[in-house]
């Protein structure tokens, strides 16, 4: 029999939440396997008329290597009209053939049950059974459990349970979604005592931000019309006012990701939601619709062009509760471009969904190399561990926010932000994030308890080198010593710094405070590149300007201690312009004499040198010019002469392939210190943490 390569996704109802389960889903595969397939037989609507949502989210988020043409059987329409004709074998059939044509091209595919929405409902579930039953693919149940009490919940899952099992389907879960906080234990109780043991069971309650629409769909429902704030439609309307009371107490019903709905001539209302919104003492708004279909004046048109405002404003014709009712019925979707939906939708899964135990259920195949979703899935897990807590010393920075945002969310580290914690707090306020002082650290060092602790232990670890008290105080009020200091101190596991300041700002304290391991004279780094088919290290990009011979092994060394803490295979290439005896000169004399120096004192490393990059990871190359090397064609740590020579590569490599690159990651500390490039993006904040975390897990 061949072995399993598929999951179904099924549910009994609309608006269940089962996109939450298929990105958790392909998320977590992407980790184990190269290619993810994803195939929703039947969609509502043809896609020149409208796009299946949940397709177009997880084959943009993930790249999946599927076109959206290939990713479903047929229309709705065209299954109706099958069905009236008396054709319903035809359509298994088609489904079947079309399933097993993609799962011919993946290690694993996704399959997405019917969303039951307008007619045929009863056809499509039996149809979802039999697709299921006939293709061999085990099942995830998706129930809601939205405005339903515990035996309702209960009933119907074991009701959905039996007529799988009756069908001899194999069921490795069932998830209960959208159940009311207070019912969770109960539901959860009521279904452990029945459930057969072999299936898997989660209870997932409400959560805000799946649930909340975004400005842009609420504007898409109304048929609205964006008056102000375009860019900012991805607002959240985590609920909604009426704004037809006085100003003072209009405020009094601010909370935090508000829609306000008020009538097109009650300047006053708009006004104070604008202002309210930049002020520090009120949460972020969501955004604002206008009713009635009344002109804004003309001299407060021009007030709000004139102000640095984050808020959509959109008008319809409608009155306020007629636009209300409307808001109030709106079913969010996970878009594309919602990036911070589809990170809670993942986040939501690994969290409640027991991803062990269900990997070890439908995962029958054995993953082959290394990608990068693997890599980052992995990291993650491992950092998720042995939770550690990172210092940040660029508070203020707006991409060092949102990554710690995501970061606490996911639940990887314990974070600590130093700067002004109230500018800090008005700029998590005005981003919309959940980070406050009740989940992460925020400290000024100049007000911090340990302040004159950390400046007379600066003092005494450097008045060797002349430093004075003063100047020991001095230092300990900048950021990045203080953040360092603390990691010394152990009041923090890891930092990751850079965002704002140049790399020496961030290791001058390090080397000062924290220095390099015992045998260890340099610090080094390395950039995870991860590249289409796997994850290479490379080093020394961002340090070391001439490394000596000496200097060059060294790097090696900890490349390889690195590669190995990653799970990479060192494999190690040191890089010159010949291979093997070829060349001369002395640049790559000072190569040969490392590659002889790494062999000489760790004989257990596979490390080839001098070598060219071509015949380094190009397996034919490699043969051609090295054939008797295992290292040649073959190399997962490629170690670059100088740092003129390994900046420009990993840039190009980075620019051309569209590789990412994860670093750079010092290496040779007594603790770990990261730094970041001042163009960083949010996910390089975040990767970096993490990494940072599984340092210091040592």
């Amino acid at each position: 029999m061949q072995p399993n390569k598929s999951i179904f996704i099924a549910t009994t109802q609309p608006f269940s939440g089962k996109s939450v389960i298929a990105l958790g889903l392909v998320d977590m595969l992407l980790a184990k396997a190269q290619r993810v397939g994803y195939f929703k037989p039947i969609v509502n609507q043809h896609p020149d008329l409208k796009r299946d949502p949940h397709i177009d989210t997880l084959i943009q988020h993930f790249k999946l290597p599927i076109e959206y043409k290939g990713s479903y059987a047929y229309t709705k329409e065209e299954a109706n009209l099958l069905i009236e004709s008396g054709h319903q074998d035809e359509i298994i059939d088609t489904i079947i053939s079309r399933q097993k044509e993609i799962e011919a091209n993946y290690d694993f595919t996704v399959i997405e049950g019917s969303d039951f929405l307008g007619e045929g409902t009863a056809f499509e579930f039996d149809a979802n059974v039999t697709i299921a039953k006939n293709l061999g693919a085990p099942v995830i149940i998706v129930l809601s459990g939205d405005e339903k009490n515990i035996a309702q919940i209960s009933s119907a899952a074991m009701v959905t349970l039996r007529n799988f099992i009756d069908r001899k389907v194999k069921v490795v879960a069932v998830v209960v979604n959208k159940v009311d906080g207070e019912n969770l234990e109960g539901v959860r109780a009521a279904l452990q005592s029945q459930l057969p043991p072999s299936v898997l069971l989660a209870v997932i309650p409400k959560i805000q931000e799946l649930k909340s629409p975004t400005m842009q769909e609420v504007k898409n429902y109304l048929g609205a019309t964006v008056l102000f704030g375009e860019r900012h439609l991805a607002n959240r309307a985590d609920h909604f006012i009426f704004g037809a009371m006085q100003v003072p107490n209009f405020l009094q019903h601010i909370k935090r990701n508000v829609l306000v709905v008020t009538p097109g001539d009650r300047s006053d209302i708009v006004l104070a939601t604008l202002q309210a919104d930049l002020s520090k003492n009120y949460p972020k708004i969501g955004g604002v619709v206008l009713t009635g279909g009344f002109e804004v004046p003309e001299s407060v048109l021009r007030l709000i062009e004139g102000s640095e405002h984050t808020l959509p404003i959109l008008a319809v014709k409608e009155p306020s509760f007629y636009a209300a009712t409307k808001v109030a019925g709106i079913h969010s979707r996970i878009m594309p471009d919602d990036v911070e939906k589809i990170h809670h939708a993942v986040s939501t899964f690994r969290r409640f969904i027991d991803v062990d135990r269900l990997e070890k259920e439908i995962a029958s195949f054995k993953p082959t190399g290394v990608t990068p979703r693997m890599f980052q899935y992995q990291l993650v897990s491992r950092a998720k561990q042995r939770k550690r807590h990172i210092v940040l010393p660029e508070g203020k920075d707006e991409r060092i926010l949102k990554a710690a945002d995501r970061l606490v969310r996911q639940e990887v580290v314990n974070i600590t932000l130093l700067g002004d914690p109230e500018e800090i707090l008005g700029t998590i306020n005005r981003l919309g994030l959940s980070l406050d002082r009740h989940n992460c650290q925020i400290i000024n060092p100049v007000d911090a308890v340990y302040f004159e602790d950390y400046v007379n232990t600066l003092y005494e670890l450097r008045k060797a080198k002349n430093m004075t008290l003063s100047v020991a105080r001095d230092l300990m009020s900048d950021v990045a010593y203080y953040g360092t200091m603390m990691v010394y101190k152990g009041h923090a596991d890891g930092m990751v710094s850079g965002a704002i300041h140049t790399t020496a700002h961030t290791i001058r304290p390090a080397l000062q405070i924290i220095k390099t391991k015992p045998g260890i004279s340099l610090v080094s780094s390395v950039f995870f590149m991860c590249l289409p088919d796997r994850v290479t290290v490379f080093g020394d990009c961002a340090i070391n300007i001439n490394p000596s011979a000496e200097q060059l092994s060294e790097i090696a060394i900890s490349s390889v201690d690195t590669s190995r803490k990653f799970g990479i295979e060192p494999r190690v290439a040191m890089l010159s312009y010949s291979s093997g005896a070829s060349g001369t000169g002395d640049d790559v004399e000072t190569v040969r004499r490392a590659t002889a120096i790494v062999k000489e004192s760790h004989p257990e490393i596979k490390i080839e040198g001098p070598i060219q990059y071509d015949a380094a990871v190009d397996p034919t190359t490699g043969r051609q010019k090295m054939p008797e090397s295992e290292v040649a064609g073959n190399a997962s740590v490629l170690i670059f002469p100088d740092l003129n020579t390994g900046n420009n590569t990993y840039k190009a490599v980075q620019r051309e392939s569209g590789a990412m690159a994860i670093g750079p990651i010092l290496q040779g500390l007594n603790k770990p210190v990261n730094d970041l490039s001042r163009g960083c993006t949010v996910d390089d904040v975040f990767n970096t943490v993490v990494i940072t975390a599984i340092q210091a897990q040592d």
